[in-house]
This record gives C-alpha cells, structure tokens and sequence, in this order.
C-alpha cells in the first residue's frame, strides 16, 4: 500500500472527549479506539510509525500484513472516526519542571491533585484552550465518498489496471488488480470479481472473497453478503476465518448498525469460526456507543471464554456500566481485569479513574491517578476533568480549586469542561460567590455555559434570592438560544422548590411579551403559578395571553382545573372555570364533568345539576365518564332514586362498558335501594365484561349481591377471590356468616368464622351472626359454645346475643333456660329494647299467660318506651290465645289513635283470634276491611 501522508500547519488536532459533567445519567469516557493498538484499514491490519514535528504528523503505512499494530507514543494517535475517516491527531507539549509529592502519595500533592513527571509529555492546545484541529484522511478506498464509491472514476484508472489481465492472469496477478480496482470503486471492484469467478479465479482463493465482502458490507447489502459466505465455501472451497466477517463487523462498526453486528457475530460463532482481537475490538467499540449493554456483555463473556486478551473491551464494559450508574459492576469489571492480568492502557486508566470520580471516591481515584504516572503515562485535560466532577461529586471544592488552579504548571489550559465541571461542583456545595465567579469565567474564555450549567446557576440564585443575577442568567439563555419554554422550567422549578415562585414574574419581565405570545411557555407558568396558590397572577396571564388556540385552550384550563380539584383547593377551580371562555352550545364535556364533580365536593348540587342540564342540552353525547361523574353527584346528594334512572339511561346505550369505579358505583346504588334483581343483573354483568376483579371488587360483590344471587355463586365467587390471593374484609365475612346461617350452612359458617378469628377480623357483629344462626336453627350447644367464645375474645354478651337466646330457648318451651337467660341480662344490667320485650310477650302470649303479659307492658311504659307494630301484633296473637278477642280489637283501635298503621301480620292475627272464638262474622268484616284498605295478602292465617 502506498504511504499515506498527512502534513499539517494548523496546530495539533483536537482530542476527542465526552462532556463528564453535563449529563449525570451519561457518565464515563468514550475513549474506546482511542489509543487502540489494533487499528483497521478497509479489511488490512497496519502498523504506524510517527514522527512528531512543529508542523504536523507523518503516518508511514509499513505494508500489507494480516496483522500490525499502531500506537499512542509521543502524543501522537491514529484512529478513524464515526464516519470512517482516518485520523491522526497530535498532541504534545513542552517539557515540564520537576514538582514535588506529599508524604500521602508521590503524585497527589497537599492540594489534592496529580502532578505529571520531568520531562513527560502532555497535551498541548493552541491558541489557549482552543479546540485541537482535527486532520482527516480518506476512507477505506483513496478518493471514495462515504457509502464506498469513488465520486468520479475515470475509464482510463480502471483500463489502467486492467490492461494487463487476461485469463492467463495468475490468481496473484489478478488479486493485485481486485485490491486496486476496490480502492477505485465497490462496483468495478464487484464486476472485476465477477470475471474472477468465471475466469475460474477464485478456487481456493481467499483473499479476493474478503475484498468482495468488503465491498459488499460498504454497499450494505447483507443479503449478498451472506450469499457470498455460502459461495466461499461450498463452491470455491475456502475456511471461514475471522477476516471474513471481521469485514462486515467493521462497515457495521463505522455505521453503528448494532443489529447487523450482532448478527453477523451470531453467525460467526454459529460457524464455529474463532474470533480474533479484531472483532472483538470492533463489536465492544459499536456496542459502547449504541449503549448495547445485553449485546456487549455477551460479547465479553465469548472473548473471555476465547481467552482473547482486548483492553478496550474491559474499557467498554466499564464505560458502559459506569453510564447507567451500575457502579459496582464497573469495580467488579476492574478487578476481573486485574485478575485476568490486562495491563491498562491510557484509555483503560482513564475510565478507571471515572468510576471512582462518578461516585465521588476520591481516594480510590487518587489511587488510579498514582498508577497513571507510574506507568510513565502523561496526565492530560481529561485526567485532570476528571478529577474535578469527582471533587465537586464529593463536595470537596477546596481541592477541585487547587486542581484547577494546577492547570498551569502543567502546561495545560482549562477547556470547557473544566469550567462546566467547577460551576456544577461549586454549584452542588451551594457555595453562592465562587460559582458566579467560575460561570463568569466560563463566558469569559469564550465558551458557552450548557443546560446544566443554567440549571445549577438559576438553583443557586433561587436559594440565594438574588433576582437581579437570575435576570442576567435569563439573558444568558436567550442569546444562548434557549426556548422561551425551557426558561420558564428552569425558573418555576427552581424557584418552586424554594417557595419563592412569587419571584418569578418579576425575573420573567424582559421575555414576558414573548411568554404571552407562547402557548406552551404560558402554558407552564400558569400551571405552577396555580399549583402554589398563586392565583391572581394566573388568571392575569390568562387574560393578557395573546396566542390563539382554542382546543389548546380547553385542555389548559382543564388541566388547571384538575389541578386545584386535587389540591383540594375548590374554589379556585370555580374561579378559573368562571373566567374560562365558553361555548354555549358546545361546553368542553371533560370541564364540565370535572366542574360537577367539584360542586359536588363542595355540596352545591344546584350549580353541579345546572352544569349537567347545559351538557345534555348541547349536542355533546355523554361518555362512560361522564355516566359516572353524574352518579356519584346523585350519590352524595342522596338523590338514590335519581342515581337509578341515570343508570337505567346508560344501560340503554350498548357501546358503553363500566369501568370498575362505575361498577362499584352501581353495586353499592342498587343495594341502597334494595333493587335484588338488578344487584344480580349487574353482577353477571361484570362477570361477562373484561373488568379485572381486584380486591375491592371482590368485597363489594360478596356485600352488594351476597343476598341477591345464589349460594352456591357467592361461594364460588368467594372460593375465587381467595385462589386470587385477595383477603376478604370484616363487612365480607359477617354477610357470609348471614347468608349461610340464614341458608341452614352451619358448616360453611363455620370455616367462615374460623378464617375470620385467625386473621383478627372477628368483631361483636360476626358473633351475634353466628350465635344467631345457630339459635335459629335450634342448635343450643353451638349456640353456647360460641357465646362463651364471644367471652374468651374479650366481647361482653350483647344484647343481640341475648335476644337470640331467649328467642330460641322460648320458641323451643325451654322455660327454665328462658327464665336463665333473662337473670343473665339482668345482672349484667342489660337495657331491654323493643325486640327484647316483643319476644317475652310473644313467649307469654303463646302459653295464654296474659297476666305476665300485662307485667311486661307496664315496666315496657315504665321505662317510656311505646309499644310499635311488632309488639301490637304479638299482644293481639296473644289476646287470641287466651280468648279475649274484645282486647285484641281494642289494641287494634289503640294503634289508630297513636298513628300506628298495621300490615298484613296485624289483620291476621286479629282474624285468626275472632276466629279462635267463634265470632266469624267480624272477622269478615275485618277481611273485608283489609282488602279494601289495599294490605297486600289477605289471607286470615296465623
């Protein structure tokens, strides 16, 4: 290959670096290839030796050879970048007089900072921090474009090369013209290859099958590619080796097609083909700057398994860990490379260093710094960045200054990361005077500050309140090109985080007729001058913006809405619905919701129905939303009935399906109502909709449709919702207590209970449930056994514990145990309600004892309390009982003197006790009576 040349008087070529402090998710060194001892040509290998001058670089290809190596020596670097350009790039710098080392370490100094060696080189910049000038070299073929093509081929180049070839060529001769004709042009190349194959070139004959990968990968057609990989070697008899696909690997490189790479490595090791230094360089370098971490890891784990030493695959792992933050796989990743013996390079010592640096360990970085220098390697601007972001991540700012200050006697010159860096970590410490100083210095070396550097500075003022220089930041931004909407971020966060959002208008005042003239600028300042109760500052704006956008519009003022709703702050919502703009005929359907859900907080169900009537009076068709809006109003307005018929209106629109929240809704409407049938109508109905059941579905199923759909449904439900993993609730377990005692199910009452007690969700009701069932089914032991579990749980017996057992015990004529039962109550001094009273005279009045009867009336109006309806049908039962039939038609007109009207059981009674006496005749007259006063079942049984 003929010697490639590049002369430079422009100055040294610039160092490629990553900004270290501007993006903290972003962190690590993107250095891989920087300093890498292998370095690719088109699909050659060569060796580099250089010669640094005052003017410029000299790079001496030394051949064609399957394998050479180029260096960092001297400052000088030759690599190719993203777009495939070969660079070379010199950075060197005058000697440097000797330091001296604290006792702490030899390199680090009292400052805190690393010194470089006597005579050691450094990288030297012109013109004072200006950035190094980068030479470019052309790409893989002399003269070609980007895709591989030479621009302007001329027919007497190719005739040139092809004089001489016939099909007496030899294999070599014909190679030779195949190298030349791929320097020229991928197609000529190709064409030129396709003569080879019918020639019979190409038997056996490697070589020329790599340069037409070659040319192929730059064309990008992999289909081809992997036809041609298929050709080699079941038609031309050829291995497969690294160098076949370590061409397509490296186009995939130097376009960043990840994918491809990956794929095409895949197929490598499917081959059974060993991958080299090479391509492992290649992928590891591809899979760092695509942020490829699955892929790289692979990667690394097949290079290791190859025992493949690459130091820049380590440096990538390393990086790449490092910018997620996975720090501790960083270290690991060290230390693995420690182990397997890798001596680091510069690059590999400098993302070392940034591990540490990122975490704010400085004594572990000043320990790689130590070994930097004794490796007789030049400490450099990124080195000494470096450790600076570890210095402010650390908060120790006295020894980032000291670095900085050091930047002299090294012979180097702050850059702009060195001032980003000191005003980020002046910045973080809240040292106010020191990080105005570094961001005026900043400017002041004619760099730019960047969108942290105007982050950090607008914090620090805002808890600094200094007004007057968040104003000239605000400048700062403009002329820097910032929008008018991330100023207005930066400021409402800041100076929202420190409540002085007050301030902000006032800063704003130079931009603030572009503000108005922005939607989305006014857009947030509105936002958060409402979320910190700034509200006549809000509404101010809203009145004064100058943009229109009507459905931009809307949703600000929903937005706002909203966001004075959940602040709890409801009447600010009502004053910014006030001001909004409305349509009378077209109302926002999501305002007008959101405002019905407001009033109906606030309890001014008027205005929230008002709202409602607009809506439905435009041409606006309600949603599944708005359904639901309008049924909790009705809901808190107890307005049952009402809820209902909105329901029963949605039912009629097919296309809408209930959220859980409006199912949840309904359930709890109908069961207020008592409405069984469509408590049932609507559990099926969840069942067939695709809503998931969680554990508050469950509940509110089992409580709302427990009596209202089948037993054996309720308890499958139930079975569900436990195999879900769903626990069930105090109100839960007492229904099903109810339900099953009520249905006879003392066994499933009982693992109910059981369950219950074990989960501490046993309460006095779940007793009085279950001792009730057990006394309605007459079942006395277990009904003593759990009244004196009642006990040992630490409940006294309840009243309604007590009532179900003298229910039980009279109904069963166990007097002696009715009689005990009544001591009980009264030495536990119980208060006898209605139901207690009813139930004695009820117990009387079927022995015929009408003079304990009479005793229990009178201490019942001793005590002030009335007899009600239950206690008048009991009396006339019993009067009938004892055949006094006069005195049960007496209570019978004592109960219309006191407005009590009697039912169904009343007139029963009262027939059957006439009858029982044989006064037939005016027991058809209260028959007839009955029916014409419209009490539903007339029958005359007792």
């Amino acid at each position: 290959m003929a010697a490639l040349r590049i002369q430079t008087s422009a100055g040294p070529p610039e160092l490629r670096r990553r900004n270290l402090a501007s993006n903290p998710v972003h962190v690590g060194l993107d250095l891989v290839g920087f300093s890498s001892w292998m370095l690719p040509v088109g699909d050659h290998w060569c060796a580099g030796s250089a010669a640094v001058t005052s003017h410029g670089v000299g790079y001496v290809g030394a051949g064609r050879k399957n394998c050479h190596r180029a260096c960092l020596k001297n400052g000088v670097v030759c690599s190719f970048d993203d777009s495939g350009v070969r660079v070379s790039m010199l950075c060197s710098s005058l000697p440097s007089e000797d330091v001296s080392f604290s006792s702490k370490m030899s390199l680090v100094n009292s400052t805190g900072f690393a010194q470089k060696k006597k005579g050691s080189k450094v990288w030297r910049r012109s013109q004072g921090g200006k950035k190094l000038v980068r030479h470019r070299a052309p790409k893989h073929g002399l003269g070609k474009d980007r895709h591989g093509h030479r621009s302007s081929v001329k027919d007497d180049d190719t005739d040139a090369v092809l004089s001489g070839i016939s099909k007496e060529s030899s294999i070599e001769e014909c190679n030779s013209a195949l190298i030349r004709l791929e320097k020229l042009s991928d197609e000529k190349a190709l064409k030129f290859f396709e003569w080879m194959k019918v020639s019979g070139k190409l038997k056996g004959n490697t070589h020329a099958y790599h340069l037409a990968l070659k040319a192929i990968a730059w064309k990008e057609d992999w289909k081809m590619a992997e036809l041609l990989l298929h050709e080699m070697v079941a038609d031309s008899d050829c291995a497969l080796d690294a160098r076949a696909f370590n061409g397509l690997i490296y186009v995939c490189a130097k376009r960043r097609l990840d994918a491809w790479a990956t794929k095409w490595f895949h197929m490598m090791l499917e081959r059974e083909v060993q991958p080299n230094l090479s391509t492992v360089g290649m992928l590891m370098g591809l899979y760092q700057k695509t942020g490829k971490l699955s892929e790289a890891e692979f990667t690394f784990e097949k290079m290791r398994n190859c025992n493949i030493k690459c130091v820049n695959a380590y440096s990538a792992m390393i990086t790449l860990y490092t910018r997620l933050g996975l720090f501790a796989k960083s270290e690991d990743t060290i230390n693995l490379m420690n182990n397997d013996g890798l001596v680091p390079n510069m690059e590999n010592w400098l993302v070392r260093l940034n591990v540490y640096c990122q975490q704010g360990k400085m004594e572990e970085a000043e320990l790689v710094l130590q070994s930097i220098v004794d490796e007789g390697f030049t400490l450099n601007v990124i080195a000494y960045n470096t450790l600076i972001t570890g210095y402010g991540k650390s908060s120790d700012m006295q020894k980032a200054n000291k670095v900085f200050d050091s930047f002299g006697s090294a012979g180097l010159a702050p850059d702009e990361t060195t001032y980003r860096s000191m005003v980020e970590g002046f910045g973080r410490a809240n040292i106010y005077e020191e990080t105005i100083l570094y961001y005026r210095k900043l400017k002041g070396a004619g760099f730019r500050p960047n969108a942290s550097n105007f982050y950090t500075m607008i914090n620090l003022l805002a808890r600094h309140d200094d007004n007057e220089t968040a104003a000239e930041i605000l400048q700062d931004m403009r002329a820097a090109g910032c929008q008018c909407s991330s100023i207005v971020t930066f400021l409402v966060r800041a100076y929202g985080a420190v409540g002085r959002m007050h301030k902000v208008l006032p800063i704003l005042q130079s931009c603030f007729d572009k503000i108005l003239l922005d939607a989305t600028s006014c857009s947030i300042l509105v936002t958060s001058l409402v979320q910190n109760s700034l509200l006549e500052e809000a509404l101010y704006i809203l009145r004064e913006k100058k943009w229109k956008d009507s459905a931009f519009e809307d949703n600000l003022y929903h937005i706002l809405i909203c966001s004075c709703k959940e602040g709890g702050n409801y009447n600010d919502a009502v004053r910014i619905y006030n001001q909004m703009p409305k349509s009378e005929t077209h109302p926002n359907p999501r305002i007008s919701c959101t405002m019905i859900d407001v009033f109906s907080t606030m309890e001014r169900f008027a205005d929230a129905e008002t709202i409602l009537l607009e809506l439905k009076a435009s041409a606006s068709v309600l949603d599944m939303i708005a359904y639901s809006v309008i049924v909790r109003m009705y809901i808190k307005a107890r307005r049952l009935k009402d809820a209902c018929s909105v329901l029963a209106e949605m039912e009629k629109q097919k296309e809408i399906i209930p959220d859980k929240y409006l199912f949840l809704d309904m359930l709890r409407t109908y069961q207020k109502c008592g409405l069984l049938e469509k408590l049932a109508d609507t559990y099926y109905w969840i069942r067939k909709s695709q809503v998931k059941c969680d554990e508050a579905m469950y509940n509110c199923i089992i409580n709302c449709c427990g009596r209202a759909i089948p037993v054996d449904e309720l308890s499958r439900i139930f079975d569900e919702m436990l195999q879900q993993g769903h626990l069930a609730n105090t109100v839960t377990f007492n229904v099903l207590l109810d339900i099953y005692g009520k249905a006879g199910l003392f066994n499933r009452a009982e693992k109910v209970f059981i369950m219950a007690r074990k989960q501490g969700l046993a309460d006095i009701i779940s007793y009085n449930t279950i001792i009730a069932a057990y006394a309605k089914g007459g079942n006395f032991l277990s009904m003593n056994y759990f009244v004196q579990m009642m006990q040992d749980a630490g409940f006294p017996v309840s009243l309604e514990a007590y009532n179900c057992m003298l229910d039980a015990y009279g109904k069963a004529g166990r007097l002696e145990e009715f009689a005990s039962v009544l001591q009980k109550m009264k030495r536990a001094k119980c208060k006898f309600d209605h139901y207690t009273y009813n139930i004695m005279i009820n117990i009387y009045g079927r022995r015929g004892w009408i003079q304990d009867v009479s005793n229990v009336l009178a201490e019942l109006k001793d005590r002030g309390v009335e007899p009600d309806l239950y206690s008048y049908n009991t009396l006339i039962k019993a009067y009938g009982i004892a055949r006094m039939p006069e005195d049960a038609v007496k209570l019978m007109q004592e109960m219309r003197v006191k407005g009590i009207s009697p039912d169904r059981v009343t007139y029963a009674n009262l027939i059957a006790a006439l009858q029982r006496n044989e006064n037939f005749l005016e027991a058809v007259k209260w028959s007839l009576w009955m029916k014409q006063t419209g009490v539903a079942g007339c029958g005359a049984r007792t």
